[in-house]
């Protein structure tokens, strides 16, 4: 593994390049060029706010509600949109992986990082809605790296097992889709974790569900920290935060080495 990770350091400027072309690509021939990148966040908190609290109350209760909601369509975005172009990242570059040499790593890597820069580049809108909205930063902000570094290597390490199956099974990247859209609802990313029911019963068994929904779900808590510092200012539990950088660390280790066990197949399959 350590040789595969040198590897890849060696490989950095096409990993950079890589991803600039990604960005490139996205904004070819745009009118408002990057800023098409705040246009489905932007869109997905006004319908979010207007179903919320015309039609429903419900989580909109929440003081900023389309604050709330901005955060986690942010970092969820980055997440999921990731996943599904690194998901064909290897078979979309099927050219290259035959007649070419270099860590086919780099592929849905360039994808992630492309997608993390844009995360990185919408959050000025979020502060700018943020302090319209009379939300204002507090030190805590300081922590905000911590909770991206985990963001990122969970994302990666999902984009590098999708990218791999989908070279031998090329139905993953359609299940993907299904699986993104239900996990998008079952996040707490429009409503806060509170709203679900603190204690269940399954079969006779007393449930933590608070506790349960952030260790089956990183995203949640990945999230949830998101909200912790842009949305309610405050800081994120040294246990939690540690506790989620573990699970992406082992996440990310998990998906690299299924990658990289997969890889040499990758040009015959491609």
């Amino acid at each position: 593994m350590l040789r595969g990770i040198l590897e890849l350091w060696r490989y950095r400027d096409l990993l950079w390049l890589l991803t600039l072309r990604d960005l490139k690509v996205r904004y070819r021939n745009s009118v408002l060029g990057v800023a098409w990148s705040w246009m489905n966040p932007l869109l997905m908190m006004t319908v979010f706010t207007v179903v919320f609290t015309v039609m429903n109350r419900g989580p909109a209760s929440l003081p900023h509600f389309h604050a709330f909601v901005l955060v986690g369509i942010l970092a969820w975005n980055a997440f999921a949109i990731s996943v599904q172009g690194a998901a064909e990242s290897v078979t979309a570059n099927a050219p290259l992986v035959r007649k070419v040499y270099f860590p086919r790593e780099v592929l849905p890597l360039s994808v992630v990082l492309s997608n993390m820069l844009n995360f990185l580049i919408s959050l000025p809108i979020y502060f700018l809605i943020a302090w319209l909205s009379g939300i204002r930063p507090t030190p805590w902000l300081l922590l905000l790296p911590f909770t991206m570094l985990a963001h990122g290597m969970f994302t990666a390490g999902v984009a590098l097992a999708v990218s791999a199956l989908n070279v031998f099974y090329r139905d993953t990247a359609h299940i993907l889709q299904v699986l993104l859209l239900a996990w998008f609802f079952l996040t707490p990313i429009f409503y806060p974790i509170s709203v679900l029911p603190r204690n269940a019963s399954l079969l006779g068994i007393s449930i933590d569900v608070w506790l349960w929904t952030r260790r089956l779900n990183p995203m949640a808590s990945i999230i949830a920290s998101y909200h912790d510092l842009l949305y309610y200012g405050t800081y994120t539990a040294p246990e939690f935060l540690v506790r989620t950088m573990a699970t992406a660390g082992l996440v990310l280790l998990l998906g690299y080495t299924l990658f990289r066990r997969l890889s040499p197949r990758f040009a015959e399959e491609v």
